[in-house]
């Protein structure tokens, strides 16, 4: 039976701590703050567990402590054969074999609160090491050691020129694109409680008295509600509430963290002068999304719901950018007579009169001889009927709303108050900068084998039907089109200008869509300017790539594109289906041979290329840390660019605690800088050449045995009843079917 007071064992460190080897459940000491955190929780949970039933408490203690004997009875195994086995594994399966569907479901949900908080604390924990190493940190240091990207930088200084360095910096983009696969299981509800109890414990341990016992019972209330809450949606979610993924981490970290990004490299560079001159530091952060634009394989996301999409992110970050507007003009309370207005700001402002006089006299009605906080609070109202979409008042552009805040920003720097000009101003700049009016750049996506029944469609019936009605795959093909036209028109190119293809194998699958965008209007001048990517995804396909690519800009409206923008282009690889399709470490392989030759045919064509991974979480989907990704990809394949998908699980992971989001971007980042540096790029070719012989005997008889296993009678039936493949499936966690349906 369950002992009253029950603290976290050493076995229990198993599940908050990770690359420990073979070190048996006694060596696996947890730092005191992590494991007094995890007495915490445990505590607070048994306590609720016993509130909610006695019985559910006293199996959770005893299948625990079971697992706890099973765990190192079997790390005692590893070290030394002759240990017996534990029986912990089998009293803890006899016990849950002879439970009932309902108490198992529940025991299934305190485990599941269990972990989540066994999650929380580790990553806690990794905040207040890093918080530990920054205030380590001595100001007389030449580089911040906590800041990876300020390292990067300095170590491209030790290896190139300034003028080089800073080259390779303005260059500088991460492109992380958020995409709705259904590997998170975790509903939005549980995910807000796990972020007010992570608050709460950040909080706990600085308390005293009346505030300590506040903070107590608001960790048993939120722990209590995480315990009786489903863990999973009742419903699936619709494409559109999908989005709130976004939002969510938009409102939580993005918007406000992002800039502090930036602001940290520009504090290590400047020094003193931080603050004080103009920033170094590019708006190199820039949020894609897949979610309601990705239609492969999820006939959910029509046309209709791209447009409501755009809509529901442009709407969100204009308001943030309003209310931030609004706070920074309303600091800017500087005199005229101590710090006066430049020529440009007074010429704005007779702009602004001239389009509205009732917003600028209730500017100037608030702040009277404060002309800097007058301009910016009319340009807080001009933003709110952007939303209305106020055709005389609205911003038309995110650019134009980005050259009056730099008008103001200079106005300051001139009128003598540097501070007030690259303080909070610098950061909304920052944030219009890389959010725009669009928030994400919204990416379309769909299968070859649909473009190709479309046109097919189109050449039997007629684009208008005349010789029969089209089918409506084909009709929401090109209402595609003109959505992707409709966003552009509101948001900006920024907003929607990329469009997939899945599964492409050839030139003539980027002519389809091209076609198809024509099709679309009735005049071809109408049809949105696009940036058609293929995506190689199964091995015959990265083997064929640079054949592919080689036809690919042939094409005129590919030409075109690559004149307009300076040469650059896009390909996106496939991490998940070429390992499927492979096997893990051919795949791997496959990938990064692709990548090597189409990083040489780019340059052979003076051609400024990005390579798209579409990576996700689990290690079979191409995860893992994303700086290792970077630096280890072949030399000329990044070119100080990185564009992954962030999927599922991972946003949250990633992106949903400030200080763990800052430290993700700037580790990305600099290995972005870093993969460029000639070190590195020394490091990859020799480690390539070295080990290219190994490699291919890795890929040999790795594929043949990934085959072997495929081909075995029975596996597919073994498969299905080992894992819970059909079960997942059921669960409500995105609005993408389990398996792509293309008849």
């Amino acid at each position: 039976m369950a002992t009253e007071n029950q603290q976290v064992t050493p076995a229990d460190a198993t599940i908050v701590t990770s690359g420990l080897g073979r070190k048996g459940p006694e060596e696996r000491d947890l730092p005191a703050s992590l494991k007094q955190d995890m007495d915490l929780c445990l505590h607070i949970l048994r306590d609720v567990l016993g509130e909610f039933d006695e019985k559910l408490l006293a199996v959770f203690d005893d299948v625990r402590l079971n697992a706890v004997e099973a765990s190192a009875a079997h790390f005692a195994q590893m070290v030394d054969a002759k240990v017996t086995a534990d029986d912990g594994l089998s009293k803890a399966v006899s016990k849950l074999n002879g439970m009932n569907l309902h108490d198992t479901q529940l025991l299934a949900r305190a485990f599941a609160t269990y972990f989540h908080l066994a999650n929380l604390c580790e990553e806690n924990y990794r905040v207040s090491v890093l918080h530990q190493r920054e205030c380590e940190v001595e100001d007389s240091l030449p580089v911040d050691p906590v800041n990876e990207l300020t390292c990067a930088y300095h170590k491209l200084l030790t290896e190139m020129s300034p003028a080089e360095a800073k080259e390779l910096l303005a260059k500088l983009e991460f492109h992380p694109v958020f995409t709705a696969h259904p590997t998170e299981a975790r509903r939005k509800a549980v995910a807000g409680k796990i972020r007010r109890i992570s608050q709460l414990l950040s909080e706990h341990h600085r308390l005293g008295g009346s505030d300590k016992r506040e903070n107590y019972r608001r960790l048993y209330n939120e722990i209590d509600a995480l315990l009786r809450t489903s863990p999973i949606a009742l419903k699936k979610p619709t494409p559109v509430e999908e989005a709130d993924t976004i939002l969510d981490i938009f409102d939580a970290t993005l918007f406000d963290t992002i800039p502090v990004v930036y602001r940290r490299f520009d504090d290590w560079l400047l020094g003193k002068k931080a603050g004080l001159v103009p920033p170094r530091c590019p708006a190199f952060f820039h949020p894609g999304s897949w979610i309601g634009s990705d239609r492969d394989g999820n006939p959910n996301v029509t046309a209709k719901v791209s447009r409501q999409v755009a809509r529901k992110f442009s709407d969100h970050v204009l308001v943030a950018l309003e209310n931030r507007t609004r706070e920074v003009g309303k600091c800017l309370t500087m005199e005229t007579r101590t710090t006066p207005p430049s020529v440009e700001l007074l010429e704005l402002w007779n702009r602004q009169r001239e389009m509205s006089e009732q917003l600028t006299e209730n500017a100037s009605d608030v702040s009277n001889s404060e002309p800097h906080r007058a301009v910016m609070l009319v340009m807080a109202d001009r933003l709110h009927r952007t939303i209305s979409r106020d055709t005389d008042l609205m911003y038309h552009s995110c650019e134009d709303f980005i050259e009056d805040l730099q008008i103001v920003q200079r106005s300051l720097a001139e009128g003598g108050d540097p501070r007030a000009a690259y303080g909070p101003l610098q950061d909304l700049i920052w944030q219009a900068q890389t959010f725009g009016f669009h928030m994400v750049e919204m990416e379309f996506r769909q299968h070859s084998l649909v473009h190709s029944r479309a046109l097919e469609d189109i050449r039997e019936h007629g684009l208008h039907g005349e010789r029969g009605p089209l089918q409506p795959m084909t009709r929401e093909v090109l209402d595609t089109f003109r959505a992707l036209g409709a966003i552009q028109k509101r948001n900006g190119m920024r907003a929607a200008r990329r469009y997939i293809i899945s599964f492409a194998k050839s030139a003539q699958h980027v002519r389809d869509v091209f076609e198809l965008n024509r099709l679309a209007f009735a005049h071809p001048q109408d049809a949105p300017t696009i940036d058609v990517i293929p995506l190689f995804e199964q091995l015959e396909d990265l083997q064929n790539s640079v054949n592919v690519l080689e036809e690919i800009i042939k094409i005129p409206e590919v030409q075109a594109r690559l004149k307009a923008t300076g040469r650059k282009m896009e390909v996106m690889l496939g991490y998940s289906d070429s390992s499927k399709d492979a096997g893990p470490t051919s795949a791997t392989l496959a990938l990064h041979s692709a990548q090597e030759r189409i990083a040489q045919w780019a340059k052979k064509h003076d051609i400024d290329l990005t390579l798209f991974h579409g990576r996700g979480g689990a290690v079979g989907r191409g995860g893992g840390p994303a700086n290792r990704a970077v630096l280890a990809q072949p030399v000329g394949s990044v070119n100080c660019r990185f564009k992954l998908t962030e999927q599922g699980e991972v946003i949250f992971a990633r992106y949903g605690n400030p200080i763990l989001a800052i430290r993700h971007v700037e580790s990305v980042a600099s290995a972005t800088l870093l993969q460029s540096s000639p070190s590195v790029e020394k490091t990859n070719t020799d480690m390539t050449k070295k080990y290219a012989d190994m490699a291919a005997k890795l890929d040999v008889a790795a594929h043949e045995r990934f085959l072997d296993l495929l081909q075995t009678d029975d596996f597919t039936p073994w498969f299905s009843t080992v894992t819970p493949l059909s079960e997942i499936g059921l669960l409500p966690i995105g609005s993408r079917p389990a398996k792509r349906g293309l008849g």
